[in-house]
C-alpha cells in the first residue's frame, strides 16, 4: 500500500435513471440532486479524485439491468474525462470490483460518500468500507430512498428509512454530514 494522502476521494454511488422508475415509490428528499450535483461541481472545480459507481443488476426486469435505459447515469452525474468508473452486481461496491485496491494503490484513505439508495447500497457500501479501515464522510443530505414495507406489512417511510439508516451509520462505520458543512453554501 502506498503511502496515505490527506486528499478526500468523492464516491458517487448508483445515480442512474432507473431509480425514477415508478416501482421505487416515490423518493425523499427532494434536495438529493441539487446538493449531490454541487458536491460533484466542487469537487471537479477543486481537481480531486472522482469514483462513479454503477449498478449492474442481475435481477429479471430490474430497471438497473445492463440492457435497460435506467442503466444510464443520470446525465448531471455522467463520467468526465479521468474519472475512474466502477460496476458492481451487489448492494457493496467493495464486492466484485477493484475499488478498494485502486483507493489503496493511491494512498487514498478519506471517502466521500452520496448517492442512492440510503438503506441499501450506501449503507452496504459504507459499512464496508469503515471496516476495511477507510475514512468515511456520508452526506446526508446528498442520499436518498424510497419507502419500504416490512416483513408483517407495515408501511414505513421513505424519510424514516433514510433517517435510520444514517442514524445507524453515524458513529460506527462514518460520519454523517451535510453539504453546507462541507463545502460550504457556494
Amino acid at each position: 500500500m502506498s503511502s496515505q494522502t490527506n486528499e478526500p476521494l468523492l464516491l458517487l454511488i448508483d445515480l442512474q435513471k432507473g431509480f425514477d422508475h415508478p416501482k421505487w415509490g416515490e423518493r425523499n428528499n427532494p434536495e438529493f440532486v441539487s446538493n449531490a450535483t454541487r458536491v460533484l461541481a466542487h469537487w471537479r472545480a477543486n481537481k480531486r479524485p472522482i469514483v462513479h459507481v454503477r449498478h449492474a443488476s442481475t435481477e429479471a426486469n430490474s430497471p438497473l439491468a445492463p440492457h435497460e435505459q435506467g442503466y444510464e447515469f443520470y446525465d448531471w452525474a455522467t463520467p468526465a474525462d479521468g474519472e475512474m468508473e466502477v460496476v458492481k452486481q451487489v448492494n457493496s461496491c467493495f464486492i466484485g470490483t477493484d475499488l478498494s485496491e485502486h483507493l489503496n494503490d493511491r494512498g487514498l484513505n478519506q471517502l466521500v460518500v452520496l448517492g442512492l439508495t440510503t438503506n441499501h447500497c450506501i449503507s452496504t457500501s459504507v459499512r464496508m468500507a469503515g471496516n476495511l479501515g477507510f475514512e468515511v464522510t456520508l452526506l446526508g443530505d446528498a442520499c436518498a430512498t424510497f419507502p419500504r414495507r416490512s416483513p408483517n406489512g407495515t408501511e414505513y417511510s421513505a424519510d424514516l428509512i433514510h433517517e435510520t439508516a444514517l442514524a445507524n451509520l453515524h458513529g460506527e462505520f462514518c460520519t454523517v454530514s451535510n453539504t453546507n458543512d462541507l463545502i460550504g453554501t457556494q
